[in-house]
């Protein structure tokens, strides 16, 4: 059974926050989480393609600054991983979509509504006038953290209220307890996924006495998140308008992130938007099959510098390859030093990060060391 002090979930969107993770009694910081996950992915490739990739591109939230992107760049570099790229992933999502012929003859602006299991995203991205790819126009996150877990949470609320007594009566302090809120919350994962593609489905709750059945129609569940599915819908509205647009002008809207396979999500946008929603197979995947994608044509030869670092698109990125070490805190194109973003007065115990290595058969020329105080354990990151 996995060790619970040694996960750790959603840490890439708290990148720039300097307040730890504690992860086995060890403080680890956002940025650090984030490159070990990229490492791990790395190490997967190798041992599945068995070559060094040529090139790594990262995703990232658009409304990232570059004070968060440098504290990323460094991580990165320290743990061994130097040939990456970051590009906001509003732009990798509207690559993968591109490559699929949506919105193909297009040159209009295009929406892209990002929602995961622990965010929501709205942007606005277009073709790029001075190089291939999209740049981005505009992007903003929402107000409060809302995802996917959030519509766990909202179906096991209603699956407990039918139970009424039969589950409030269970001790809090009995591990079977705790076990059966898990299983759960396992429970209405799993039927908030079959309510994507079914009229109903069934939540089984393993009570000390009985195999409790719970009944859920999608209407029922949808009438559950309509309100915060609609409050999403008014985000991207007000990102389209911050662009100086109207909804009417956007060519389309882009789905990525896997809470965008509810049925209600398309449905709203629809009703909002003039232009086709277009949702991928696999909307979990579409700004790593676009990263991917980015990688590919940055490999494929130069070409012209962009105009502006902050919006450009992968095929420009050229024009900066990291092959330096990064300079946290300093704006790249000379201009005045860059200060984190003001935080409200914390009291904290200052803690102490511990290095991270790269592993010598990734990076040649680099020796590979274990996590301090940690050479025989492992970190499970989602």
């Amino acid at each position: 059974m996995m060790d619970p002090t040694r996960i750790a979930r959603g840490f890439s969107r708290r990148v720039g926050d300097h307040v730890p993770f504690v992860i086995g009694g060890e403080p680890c910081t956002a940025q650090t989480l984030t490159a070990v996950l990229a490492m791990w992915v790395v190490e997967r490739a190798l041992a599945q393609e068995a070559a060094h990739p040529e090139q790594i591109v990262l995703s990232h939230p658009a409304s990232w600054g570059t004070y968060r992107k440098d504290l990323l760049r460094e991580a990165l570099w320290g743990i061994g991983l130097t040939n990456v790229t970051l590009l906001p992933e509003p732009v990798t999502a509207a690559e993968s979509h591109a490559a699929r012929g949506f919105a193909a003859g297009s040159t209009g602006p295009l929406g892209v509504y990002a929602l995961g299991g622990n965010g929501f995203e709205a942007s606005v991205v277009r073709r790029a006038t001075h190089h291939a790819g999209f740049e981005l126009v505009g992007s903003r996150e929402a107000s409060e953290p809302l995802g996917g877990a959030d519509f766990d949470e909202a179906l096991v609320a209603r699956v407990r209220a039918r139970l009424g007594r039969e589950l409030d009566q269970l001790s809090p302090a009995d591990p079977r307890t705790r076990m059966v809120l898990t299983e759960l919350r396992d429970e209405c994962a799993r039927a908030k996924e079959k309510l994507s593609v079914a009229a109903e489905a069934d939540v089984l709750v393993q009570l000390p006495h009985r195999v409790a059945q719970v009944s859920v129609a999608r209407a029922e569940f949808e009438e559950l998140i309509r309100p915060a599915l609609q409050a999403t819908v008014e985000t991207l509205t007000r990102v389209v308008g911050s662009c100086g647009l109207q909804p009417e002008e956007l060519d389309g809207v882009l789905l990525l992130g896997g809470a965008t396979r509810i049925p209600l999500v398309a449905e709203l946008l629809a009703a909002r938007f003039a232009g086709p929603v277009a949702v991928e197979p696999d909307p979990q995947t579409t700004a790593a099959a676009g990263a991917a994608l980015a990688a590919c044509q940055i490999l494929s030869g130069p070409t012209q510098p962009r105009p502006d670092p902050e919006r450009a698109s992968q095929a420009a990125a050229l024009a900066h390859p990291a092959v330096q070490p990064p300079r946290p805190h300093d704006d790249r194109n000379g201009g005045p030093r860059v200060e984190p973003p003001p935080r409200p007065p914390v009291n904290i115990t200052p803690l102490k990060l511990p290095r991270m290595r790269s592993a010598s058969r990734l990076i040649p020329g680099r020796v590979t060391r274990a996590i301090p105080g940690n050479p025989d354990r492992s970190l499970r990151l989602t």
